[in-house]
């Protein structure tokens, strides 16, 4: 599982709408709006946020990576892989099969 966040619903929305048209990822789920705390730039801020969950096969997650990296429009993406020790074996066959179609036959 790949967990990322984006600062507006309509920027979670539209990373996902990437990320699966791409099959880099089977699934997402946005949650619902968070406050986040952190440091940035030796400063700590608090902002709102939608983090997003992506399941996908291990394969896959450098691409996805490099989508969300690509697509984000923080400086730096929160960006980070969770693994999948186990699951039903229908669903991880699922996650399987939707991330290693061909993209372009969609």
């Amino acid at each position: 599982m790949v967990w990322t966040s984006a600062p507006t619903q309509e920027v979670a929305e539209n990373l996902v709408r990437e990320v699966l048209m791409g099959h880099l990822a089977a699934c997402a789920k946005i949650f619902p709006e968070v406050t986040s705390t952190y440091w940035w730039q030796g400063q700590l801020e608090t902002a709102r946020e939608f983090p997003i969950l992506f399941k996908t096969h291990l394969e896959k997650i450098p691409n996805l990576m490099a989508c969300i990296e690509a697509q984000h429009p923080y400086e730096v993406a929160e960006c980070l892989s969770l693994p999948i020790e186990e699951g039903l074996p229908a669903y991880l066959q699922w996650i399987e099969q939707e991330t290693t179609q061909d993209p372009t036959k969609a």
